[in-house]
Parts: C-alpha cells; structure tokens; sequence
C-alpha cells in the first residue's frame, strides 16, 4: 500500500511539472514583427535584431513605431527592478541610469545625471509633451534644483505619464497628475 501511494505521488509531481514546460508567455505591443528575412524589411529601416527576430523601427514612417517608441520599450525592460545610486542594470537601476542607459541603446548619449540631462535639447512647453520626451523634477525638499528625471511614455491632452526609477519603488511608470510629481515638476525637454 506504501508503495503504490508513493508511486502515485512521484507520478503527479512529474505529471504535474512538465505541463507548464514550453508555455511562453510575452506582452505584445503593437509592434510589427518578422521573421528574420531581409527581403521583407526595407533598407531604409533601422531594425532591432533580438533572438533571430527584427523589429521594424521607422521615424514617421507607416507603422508609426518610432526611434522614442524603442528608447521606451527598452526602458520598460526595467519596469520593477529596484533603486541602485549609479546603477544602470536589472540588478539595479537610478534615474538618470534609466534614462541615459535607454537612450545609449540607440545611440544617444545623454550626460549621465539628471542635471546634466536637463541642459541637453530644447525647452517644450508641458503642453506640447511627446512621448519621448524628458520631464526634470526638483525632489529635494525646499529646493527647486533639478534632481530627478522621467521619460515620458505616454501624452495626450491633459495627461502626461512617465517611466522613471525612485528610491521606494525602484523602475515605476507615474502620472504628472498625481500630487507629488506635479508639485515637484521643474520642465520638459525634447532631446529627439
């Protein structure tokens, strides 16, 4: 009877652990993806080649994903990871870290902190936020210096969100509207 109970437990658990082996799961954005086959991406794409698959990337062109839609996805890689002072990895990431880190990835170099960020492209109006664009923020209390920065992910009239790394929740996506980030928002500029 031992046996025959044993044997049953054993064949459950290894019953039981393959039937999630080879289930993958991935948040689809809207993204065109193909197989990795030249002949069907034009040349004058950029494309992002990640595990045998290309990801077209085209500035203003029909798919409307564009070089701040990849800096964004990149950025939402770290969406979760803790706060690390200088960090730049998924073992820990800062602001600035963030934000410099996305951009390197296509290529642009950003100064690494975000008062050094907040000199580089040009002055927007909050109105005119594109996603992409950079929000600076003044967090130490009574000062209004710059000493943190946002990328923005999302803009529409009146509502503005951002992907940002801070010390409570490490790498979290806010919204300008809620109290504290709209009281500590310094200004916006557009490095794109």
């Amino acid at each position: 009877m031992k046996i025959t109970i044993i044997a049953l437990c054993v064949t459950c658990l290894i019953v039981s652990c393959n039937t999630s082996k080879g289930i993958i799961t991935k948040k689809s954005d809207s993204v065109k993806v193909y197989e990795d086959n030249s002949n069907e991406i034009d040349s004058e794409m950029e494309t992002k080649t990640e595990n045998n698959v290309a990801i077209e990337s085209v500035d203003g062109g029909e798919s409307g994903y564009s070089k701040a839609d990849l800096i964004i996805d990149f950025a939402k890689q770290f969406d979760g990871v803790k706060y690390k002072f200088g960090g730049t990895t998924k073992q820990g990431m800062d602001c600035s870290g963030l934000v410099s880190t996305a951009f390197q990835n296509e290529n642009i170099d950003l100064p690494r902190t975000s008062k050094g960020m907040s000199t580089q492209g040009e002055w927007i109006d909050i109105k005119e936020v594109q996603k992409g664009d950079l929000l600076f923020f003044a967090t130490r209390r009574n000062s209004r210096e710059v000493s943190h920065v946002g990328l923005v992910t999302e803009s529409r009239p009146g509502y503005v969100e951002f992907i940002h790394a801070t010390t409570r929740l490490g790498v979290t996506i806010s919204s300008l509207a809620e109290r504290y980030w709209y009281f500590a928002f310094i200004q916006a500029r557009r490095i794109l």
